[in-house]
């Protein structure tokens, strides 16, 4: 039997963890260098990550 407690307590580094790969998968594969425009580094690293994964960029 799982204690409730012990459920909401991971629940928050899951929700978390879910975001920030969220956020980390629209970067890379939707962003096209709107977020990204802060740098030439950033913006190549993101572009070099949609060639990795496959996704279509140009």
């Amino acid at each position: 039997m799982v204690h409730p407690a012990g459920s909401v307590r991971l629940l928050w580094p899951v929700l978390a963890t879910v975001a920030v790969l969220t956020l980390l998968a629209y970067l890379v594969a939707f962003d096209q260098g709107a977020v990204s425009r802060s740098g030439m580094y950033l913006h190549e690293l993101m572009h070099d990550g949609r060639h990795l994964l496959g996704v279509p960029c140009h």
